[in-house]
């Protein structure tokens, strides 16, 4: 069969076909069948479990004398077309497990936000400061920045108050300001330690952590740079309004955005729900990484008293401990502002939390689609079409990991999945002619390119910033892809120019 379609040595290329058509699937559902997004996803979920060769947990579709009846940790076995349902659910559940307590949150720290004024009056600071000229400038550089310890969701939410209430501000440019909190949080979502794909990618290509974040910092500017640009042009090609979202409608708005500056509250306390959070989250990344250098723990009062402090700054810098701590720094600044109530200020939550529940059950099926495409071996059949071919390692790396992207959507497992499957291959030959820094950097831009619909941020850009499904896959998706291609091509014109290698072939 043409190109090992349905086999390459001893793995089966079928998952191969699996993500076509479960991809084909979602696009005809949402796009054609005007399906809801929740919907579609769940049934391409199953639809990718029955379609899939065997299954953790299931017995084998077509059994054996030999076949096992239960797995090696003693459970029996279930029926592959049940277990089919029952890995979506538990994947749906493990996805809502991560995302759904910081939507909440982060729903609720917009909202009062919003209502107090505390928005606009970070916005007629960033105006008064940069510009107007240059305030979409503003939100990428101050976005490229603070997002280095922050999982990209969690940052889009807590920025898009500021991109609304600019857009309030200067009547235009709504789509610049949303593309450049984008532009300037998916890159360091995927390039720098802490966050989980830069971590796993450090571990399993044993890179120095150090070099790993100044090499992504410094490469992602170039796709910084370009992403400017694109965010700029996109601009000008839609006209995207800014619709209601979770949170405080647009006539409550333009009331807010109206008041003089006397009746808002003090910028700092404008600011702290936003940057509380971001400190905290990164006090606490800071610590993870200090924790191994002798000097800094013993700056610390030795290792009895640094454990007794990275104890609670690991507390309070768990994302979901920091969110709720920036919440309720935002409902007092509302309360105080406003003279409202707790239970007013609760009464103001309920609607938020509602909508933010859709955007959950999306975010989740998506989740639950992109892991039961792993489940199908997805990994395993780009591994087995790629051995054996001639190309360099570092567009290898880079298309593996667009690949396992597109089918599951994570961007963290597609740069885990990719550093893992890379690692024997790279050691088990000849030397690489370039320092394997290039190879994390390749893996890192792969890994955030070709969003679409079973990416959690898709969703969680689509609904938080008001755009519809086509307009996200006209801006997002194309922004992201964009940037994805400009770091691969600075990465492999830099391993070009500045090898440092880690040896001579045949060392």
């Amino acid at each position: 069969m043409p190109f090992g379609l349905f086999a390459a040595g001893e793995v089966s290329l079928w998952p191969l076909a699996v993500l076509v058509i479960s991809v084909a699937f979602v696009v005809a559902m949402i796009s054609v069948v005007r399906a809801h997004a929740f919907l579609a996803l769940i049934l391409a979920a199953i639809f990718a479990g029955l379609m899939a060769e065997q299954l953790p947990g299931a017995k084998a579709r077509v059994p054996k004398p030999d076949s096992p009846v239960v797995s090696p940790d003693g459970k029996p076995l279930k029926n592959h077309w049940v277990q089919a349902v029952e890995l979506t659910s538990i994947e749906f559940g493990r996805t809502a497990g991560g995302i759904a307590i910081v939507i909440g949150l982060a729903t609720i720290i917009s909202m009062c936000l919003m209502e107090s004024g505390a928005a606009d009056k970070v916005v007629r600071r960033f105006l008064a400061f940069f510009g107007e000229k240059n305030a979409g400038i503003a939100l990428l550089l101050s976005t490229y920045v603070l997002s280095v310890p922050i999982f990209f969701d969690t940052m889009f939410m807590l920025m898009v108050p500021l991109a609304r209430a600019l857009r309030l501000r200067t009547g235009k440019d709504y789509l610049l300001y949303v593309m450049a909190v984008c532009c300037g949080g998916v890159i360091t979502h995927s390039m720098t330690v802490p966050h989980p794909g830069p971590l796993a990618m450090v571990e399993n290509l044993k890179i120095d952590v150090g070099v790993s974040i100044l090499a992504g910092m410094a490469v992602g500017l170039f796709p910084l740079a370009v992403g400017w640009f694109v965010c700029q042009w996109l601009n000008r090609k839609f006209d995207v309004p800014m619709r209601e979202t979770p949170g405080t409608s647009l006539a409550e708005l333009r009331s807010i955005v109206d008041k003089p500056e006397s009746e808002l509250p003090s910028f700092a306390w404008s600011i702290t729900p936003v940057i509380l959070p971001i400190f905290l989250i990164s006090l606490s990344s800071f610590m993870v990484i200090g924790k191994e250098n002798e000097a800094f723990v013993k700056l610390l009062g030795g290792r009895e008293a640094f454990a007794s402090t990275f104890a609670a700054v690991e507390f309070i810098g768990n994302k979901n401990v920091a969110l709720l701590i920036g919440t309720l720094v935002s409902m007092f600044v509302l309360a105080r502002q406003r003279g409202y109530s707790v239970a007013k200020i609760c009464e103001l939550i309920g609607p938020p939390l509602e909508t933010s529940g859709t955007i959950i059950l999306i975010t989740a099926a998506g989740g639950a689609f992109g892991l039961m495409l792993r489940n199908a071996g997805v990994g395993d059949a780009i591994k087995a079409a790629a051995t054996g071919h001639d190309i360099s390692m570092l567009w290898l790396s880079f298309m593996v990991a667009v690949v396992i992207r597109i089918a599951q959507g994570s961007a963290t497992v597609a740069m885990l999945t990719t550093s893992a499957m890379m690692y024997p291959i790279i050691t088990g030959g000849t030397p690489l002619p370039y320092d394997p820094i290039y190879l994390f950097l390749a893996i890192g831009f792969g890994g955030f390119g070709f969003s679409w619909m079973n990416d959690s941020g898709f969703w969680v850009v689509s609904k938080l910033g008001g755009l519809t499904e086509a307009e996200t896959l006209k801006t997002w998706s194309v922004l992201l892809t964009v940037n994805s291609f400009v770091g691969m091509l600075a990465t492999w014109l830099l391993s070009l120019v500045i090898p440092f290698p880690m040896g001579k072939p045949g060392q």
